[in-house]
Order: structure tokens, then sequence, then C-alpha cells
């Protein structure tokens, strides 16, 4: 039986090049082994942007940035994965971006100073996004049991030290993970995972076709 990895993607486009204003004449050339999903390969990055722009979701993820987690990249990896409309950065600009696998150059990522900020942006427009914390608090209301809206902005604090004191003062609630082992918490990339897909289970279309026919959501 052969061993390793698979080969990623696909090599250089065989036959007669396509006249496709969104396919990439480097990646013709060479081939393509990106980590994209079949119906992009050969795509060029602001073609698959521009797609993507067409069908987001309704729910963004914040997450407060203040000693370089390495959970970010992987949180914003699984905001790719899940179609979210922007991610936002709190706190210091720079993030660790190792986890996200290169996929923060598909998703929309912006940046601001404190959660004030981020509460501004988001009643900036025609209708005010909540934001809902997710932290296990005390207090805080089971996301089990919460119909999350179709707006929204799930904001995820540090890991270890959870929300801020002023993130917590800016929710508009926050939300728990229900857990049944020994430990307090679980990973906050984890618990990000959750909280998505728990807005995905209420409102994306799980049905929905895509320009070829294929359930785009399964990728």
């Amino acid at each position: 039986m052969p061993h390793g990895r698979p080969e990623v993607g696909v090599g250089p486009w065989e036959g007669p090049r396509p006249a496709d204003p969104h396919l990439d004449p480097e990646l013709l050339e060479h081939g393509d082994r990106r980590n994209v999903v079949d119906r992009y390969r050969y795509w060029r990055l602001e073609a698959i942007v521009a797609d993507l722009d067409t069908r987001r979701h309704g729910f963004h993820v914040a997450i407060e940035n203040w000693q370089h987690d390495f959970n970010i990249g992987t949180i914003v990896r699984t905001a790719n994965a899940f179609l979210a409309a922007e991610v936002h950065i709190v706190g210091n600009r720079r993030w660790n971006r190792r986890g996200a696998m290169v996929t923060d150059r598909y998703q929309h990522v912006r940046h601001h100073p404190d959660v004030e900020t981020l509460s501004a942006h988001l009643a900036s427009g025609v209708e005010r996004v909540p934001l809902l914390g997710i932290d296990n608090l005390p207090g805080a209301r089971p996301l089990e049991t919460l119909a999350l809206p179709r707006a929204v902005c799930l904001l995820f604090g540090q890991e270890g030290p959870g929300l801020s004191e002023a993130a917590r003062a800016a929710c508009d609630g926050t939300f728990s993970i229900a857990q049944f082992g020994s430990t307090r918490s679980i990973n906050a990339s984890a618990a990000a995972a959750i909280a998505m897909h728990t807005w995905v289970r209420q409102h994306a279309d799980l049905d929905g076709a895509g320009p070829g026919g294929e359930q785009v959501w399964r990728g």
C-alpha cells in the first residue's frame, strides 16, 4: 500500500487555454496546489473573493487580541469555512496568522483598536448588528437554547482569561457552551467553531445549489 499524503490540487492545464476571466494564467501554466474547493481551481484570488461575497452569511466573528493568541488563525480559518461576513480583530493589529493556513486571503478581516470601536462599527450600518459574547461566565445563558439572530457578531476572548471586562460590558448578552467533564473551559478556537456551527444549523441554506448545481456548502 502506498504511504504519504496525496498531492493536493491539480497540475498545469492540459489542452487549449479557456477564455474565462476568472482564471489565472500563472495557475493555468504551473498548476494550482492551493487549499481551495474544486470549483475554484485555477481561479484568480480576486475572483474567488468576489464569488464568495455574493453569498456570505449574516454572522460576524470578533476576537480579542491582547496576547498574540495562537487561536486567532484557527478561528479565521473556521470563519472562512462557514463563510462569515467579516472577521474582526480587536486590540493589537498584528495577529498570529499561522493557524489561518492563508484562508485570511479569502476572508474580510477588519481591525479595531478596542471593543468600543467594534461596537460603533456594528451600529454604523442600516441595521445595528447585535454583539454576543461567548464565554463560560457566571450568569451566561446556554448557547444550546439560543435562537441566534440572522445578523449577529459573535465575540470571543483570549485563551485563558476569556472576554475582557470592556468586552463583557459591550455585549448585548453572554452565552456559554454546555460542558459535562472536569475541565473549566474548552479551547477558544473549538468554542468559536461550535458557536459558528450553531448559526449554520439555524440559518444556512443547507440544500442550496451553487452556479454549477453543486451543493456549495459541502465544499
